[in-house]
């Protein structure tokens, strides 16, 4: 049985298309899919810069079982009102993407509990490359220079807008959130290769549902565990349930509202082009994050930071420039 057929059987059982690469099956519109994941990234970069003002005010757990439920009602109501099947069409291929999404993101915002912003964002960004790995060695897809050649660059500018130079010290926490790095891109995987048939709204549902579990047995584990929680934002991660503030309320719709439309063009993109290619777009979030701190507070980018997003961009023009045949 080929490779591909034994990685896949679980969840695309009664598929005749997992027998071929997906390129060969979905067209390869790498220039939309760009543009789907800037406009994801100027979303998401200006709700996200708003999580400051959450963690004042709640707690991780609460706010991902609140945004939850918020995004669902918002896309429930949604699906209703334009006729949208939420329904998935391969349960199992849905569930097993949204769990290991979730994951990914649970990790990856833990970790901001012993770690900084930086040392963490440079984990998950590794992604790209476990895209790559993930592409050849499991799936047998053969991946050119070019791209291995714009990972390295977008990776290169990742680190250089993040501060971290060549003598910043990596130790073994590293490797949690480079863990969620390699989960989350194997979620983008997921998203091309098992999830295909389905609708961006149907893999919106299972992702925001997963993370809404996660969130309540989190805030069940806080009411039984009671540790002692510092004030702000610093006990962001060990607050449990409290009673919600209205700007709470407020920003947390804000990041559902904005994450339903976000993530949703995100997911789109996986699905139109191949996975690898996607996955070096993503890194603009961060100088759009950046762009949007700058205008929403001030914060200025250093000249390193500066040459970072050029590596950046392009690391993006040089996978624009070379389609897939």
């Amino acid at each position: 049985m080929p490779k591909e057929r034994v990685f896949l059987a679980p969840f695309t059982q009664g598929n005749p298309m997992t027998d071929v690469p997906v390129s060969a099956t979905l067209p390869n519109r790498t220039l939309l899919a760009a543009g789907l994941v800037t406009v994801y990234a100027f979303i998401i970069g200006f709700t996200d810069n708003f999580v400051r003002q959450i963690a004042e005010d709640g707690g991780l757990w609460q706010f991902h079982a609140t945004r939850t439920a918020m995004a669902i009602v918002l896309l429930v109501v949604a699906a209703g009102v334009m006729g949208i099947r939420l329904r998935p069409r391969n349960p199992r291929a849905v569930l097993a993407r949204s769990l290991i999404h979730g994951t990914a993101m649970v990790i990856y915002f833990g970790c901001l509990a012993f770690l900084s912003v930086a040392e963490v964002a440079a984990g998950l960004f590794t992604a790209p490359i476990f895209v790559l790995l993930l592409s050849r060695f499991a799936w047998g897809q053969r991946i050119g220079p070019f791209r291995i050649l714009a990972v390295a660059i977008g990776f290169a500018g990742v680190l250089l807008v993040l501060g971290l130079g060549a003598g910043a010290p990596v130790g073994p926490a590293m490797l949690l959130p480079i863990a969620a790095g390699a989960l989350y891109a194997l979620g983008n995987l997921a998203t091309t290769r098992w999830c295909g048939e389905e609708s961006a709204e149907t893999l919106l549902a299972g992702f925001f549902l997963a993370l809404g579990l996660f969130g309540l047995i989190g805030m069940a584990v806080l009411a039984l565990w009671q540790p002692e929680v510092p004030q702000g934002a610093a006990g962001f991660l060990f607050r449990g349930a409290v009673w919600p503030t209205g700007r709470f309320l407020f920003w947390t719709f804000v990041q559902a509202a904005g994450s339903l439309v976000a993530v949703g063009m995100m997911v789109r993109a996986y699905q139109i082009a191949d996975a690898s290619r996607v996955a070096v777009f993503e890194y603009v979030i961060l100088p759009m994050s950046a762009l949007w701190s700058f205008v929403l507070w001030g914060d200025r980018l250093t000249p390193t930071a500066m040459v970072g997003i050029v590596l950046i961009i392009a690391a993006g023009m040089v996978i624009a420039a070379r389609p897939g045949r």
